[in-house]
């Protein structure tokens, strides 16, 4: 891309200018790796190994879980399967993610709850996967857009400092800000949020010294918080 001088008066993104920075955005990020689940999904995962995924995702780089989750699921992709094997054999299978231990007694727990109480089946319902162990909101919201094609919005620190950053929502927690675009941005633009500025602020949101100069949106953005860009 070329580099640009800024000749504009910055502002916060306005509700009319949603549109045109969502098209441009989808063109931006084309060249840029997914973020692992979404890539997960595109590629036919079922939504049991799109949940583990998720959760082994927490706190984990995108190229650690590209490598673990399949590792695992090749071993089990079914709660009926997971239940089988024993907590030391998954510890072991997803040792490179953060948190191995914690995670692995989350997977078999909830991968009995979700054969005790819905029949194997993962929960098209943001409410019930929210009390799975481990899973909490983001996950949630993350599962029920990626497996099922059900409008949510999952904020994660992308999410929330970069709709900040532009002036779109003014939040302190990914939960408020979560609240925030439920009540703010339409809805044909929640599913597709979080896949597109988790790969926009790895490359060029950055949280410190963004790619301002060369920001396809750079003309709807505040740049609240920025104190140095390039």
């Amino acid at each position: 891309m070329r580099l640009r001088a800024f000749v504009v008066v910055f502002q916060s993104m306005k509700d009319s200018e949603i549109p045109e920075a969502y098209r441009r955005l989808r063109e931006v990020v084309k060249p840029w790796q997914l973020p692992v689940v979404v890539d997960l999904a595109r590629h036919g995962a079922t939504p049991y190994e799109i949940l583990i995924a998720s959760l082994l995702s927490a706190r984990t780089l995108d190229t650690t879980t590209k490598v673990v989750a399949p590792r695992l699921f090749a071993l089990a992709n079914t709660p009926q399967k997971m239940i089988e094997l024993d907590e030391k054999q998954i510890v072991r299978t997803i040792n490179a993610v953060t948190f191995p231990e914690p995670k692995a007694r989350q997977i078999l727990a909830l991968s009995q709850i979700l054969i005790d109480q819905y029949n194997g089946l993962v929960p098209n319902d943001l409410e019930k996967l929210d009390e799975l162990p481990g899973v909490g909101r983001k996950i949630a919201n993350l599962v029920i857009t990626q497996a099922f094609n059900t409008p949510g919005i999952c904020v994660d620190i992308h999410v929330h400092r970069i709709t900040n950053r532009w002036g779109y929502v003014h939040t302190k927690t990914p939960d408020q800000t979560e609240i925030a675009l439920r009540e703010k941005l339409p809805r044909q633009y929640w599913i597709e949020t979080n896949g597109l500025l988790v790969a926009f602020g790895q490359n060029l949101c950055r949280p410190t010294s963004p790619k301002c100069s060369i920001c396809p949106i750079y003309e709807f953005c505040e740049r609240i918080g920025v104190t140095s860009h390039r």
